[in-house]
């Protein structure tokens, strides 16, 4: 009989792993997935004819092997009117015509390509992001504030804090006191409910180590000077993309065409099963209990290797380690929750935006807008109709996510959601951008353990990555996986770097925790791990 690998979890990081082992090893996946529908945090919730994409995705990746791998499952539409000239996207001095070399079978599974617009909300007035050195800025912050702030920077330069540990540290090092108060202390706090102090500086690192004062100026000078059609854009930090794929219904269509391709080859995925139990002799993982959720029942499956997108913590509970720091350090691991409520709305308030205006319902041309206001509780506005039409039931409404980060003890989190869509309408009144009595419907989704947080016995992590090394035959992967705030590309780098292991029989996974860093996905690891973006 073939061997059989247990995957824990359909999310990206779990399904991609499946995937590439049904592509390459003659390994059988077997995917067990506590959810009733695939794709983890970038699934699509399905309310009322309209889709909710949690927390954005956009699809881009400065890996090429992941950005193949999309365009494979669901290649770029071709906008009508415009097959003579087929897509071009170019990175790496290379350039493909998609609809040539993947041509669309079907007009629904397919990518579209969107413009990207992020915006920050502060004093009730739209600033760039990230922020651009233009008159816009100028005349919103003032002559005598933008002097403060260059003169804030250039301190910063001279004399950078050292060692750089905290989160504060990071970012006042790349941004200035000044910058960083305005555009990064409160936001970030906000969303992680701790000071930027008690936050490590890895956390910078991995999401906005590319992104600085001096490249968004020089980002603005070459503007003139890009490529519109230039997708992957190698070349430009992430942060500063403008252009991005995107399903044209929502996220979680890529990871169900995935789960329906490895069922088609052979692998097995059940939903609404929870794993309750690892059997382990010496440093093998070799039978797992699994539990069905809709009778209750409990079976013991056989396995060849065991692959976890479950959190640090309940893998660690499962395996019931001999060293008790190693528990201690993993059942200590902070998370930090969110939930988005969805409203439909007839329309939205130009505020003090004029390209609002430009819509006939008011809806303004972000995909996101950061909200830095601190009187209310909103940390960050999604607007539907710009990731895609297709997620709107109804293109004459406005469909939105507002963003809410918390911890699931919260007031916050415990709000009936009748009483939370009530709050989400109050503040977006409050902050100029829609009418209450617009309001047509709306929903809410709760998301636990969205954010793996970087502060608390994070620290210590290097010993519980230490004992999960020694077992052969496990390979922990995902953001809860390896309690790493990673992007959906970097689960995937991390699940086709686990998959690399077993086809080569081997067991050195220093490959599969060099995934994430924003340049190039590999960063040199630390012992321990004592080492933060805005923050979503």
């Amino acid at each position: 009989m073939a061997p059989t690998a247990i995957i824990a979890g359909a999310g990206p990081a779990g399904l991609t792993a499946a995937f590439e082992l049904l592509q390459h090893t003659p390994v059988r996946p077997i995917v067990f997935e506590l959810d009733a529908q695939v794709g983890g945090i970038s699934k699509t919730i399905h309310y009322r004819g309209n889709r909710m994409d949690l927390g954005g995705h956009r699809f881009f990746s400065k890996s090429d092997w992941v950005m193949n791998w999309w365009q494979n499952l669901l290649p770029a539409a071709v906008e009508p009117g415009t097959e003579a000239a087929p897509l071009r996207l170019a990175y790496q001095g290379r350039e493909r015509m998609l609809n040539a070399s993947h041509p669309v079978l079907h007009r629904d599974k397919v990518m579209l390509v969107r413009s990207r617009l992020s915006r920050i909300l502060y004093r009730r007035r739209f600033f760039d992001y990230p922020l651009k050195l233009n008159g816009k800025t100028l005349t919103n912050l003032g002559a005598t504030y933008v002097a403060a702030v260059g003169a804030s920077y250039l301190k910063a330069r001279l004399a950078p804090r050292s060692p750089e540990v905290s989160l504060e540290d990071f970012l006042v090092n790349r941004f200035g006191e000044r910058l960083y108060r305005t555009f990064f202390k409160d936001y970030t706090e906000k969303v992680w409910g701790v000071p930027c102090t008690q936050i490590s500086a890895e956390w910078g690192a991995q999401r906005i180590k590319s992104l600085s004062v001096s490249k968004a100026l020089l980002h603005a000078l070459s503007e003139p000077f890009r490529s519109k059609q230039d997708t992957a854009q190698k070349s430009t930090a992430t942060s500063l993309i403008e252009r991005f794929l995107y399903p044209k219904f929502g996220p979680g269509q890529m990871w169900e065409e995935a789960a329906d391709r490895v069922v088609a080859g052979g692998g097995e995925i059940f939903l609404r099963h929870k794993v309750v139990g690892l059997h382990r002799l010496g440093s093998q993982v070799q039978a797992v209990d699994v539990r069905d959720e809709a009778s209750g029942e409990v079976r013991r499956v056989p396995c060849d290797y065991f692959i976890s997108t479950l959190p640090i913590k309940e893998l660690t509970q499962l395996l019931q380690p001999e060293h008790a720091a190693v528990s201690r350090i993993a059942s200590e691991l902070p998370y930090r929750d969110f939930l988005t409520v969805g409203l439909l709305l007839k329309r939205m308030l130009p505020a003090n935006d004029p390209s609002s205006g430009k819509s006939a319902n008011g809806i303004p041309p972000d995909n996101w807008i950061y909200v830095q206001e601190p009187d209310v509780k909103l940390g960050r506005l999604q607007i539907f109709n710009n990731w895609s039409p297709a997620l709107v039931a109804d293109p004459a409404n406005a469909w939105l996510g507002l963003e809410y980060f918390c911890s699931e003890s919260d007031e916050l989190w415990g709000l009936k959601d009748g009483a939370l869509m009530e709050l989400a309408s109050r503040e977006l009144a409050k902050i100029g951008l829609a009418d209450p009595r617009d309001l047509l419907d709306g929903t809410v989704v709760r998301v636990p353990k969205a954010y793996p947080a970087y502060f608390g016995s994070y620290r210590e992590i290097g010993h519980v990555r230490d004992y999960l090394d020694q077992l052969t035959n496990v390979f922990a992967i995902g953001r809860n996986g390896m309690h790493r705030y990673n992007n959906q590309d970097h689960s995937m780098l991390a699940a086709k770097a686990a998959v690399d292991c077993i086809a080569a029989g081997s067991q050195d996974k220093t490959a599969l925790w060099s995934i994430n860093v924003e340049d190039e996905y590999h960063e040199t690891r630390k012992r321990p791990e004592t080492v933060l973006s805005r923050a979503a």
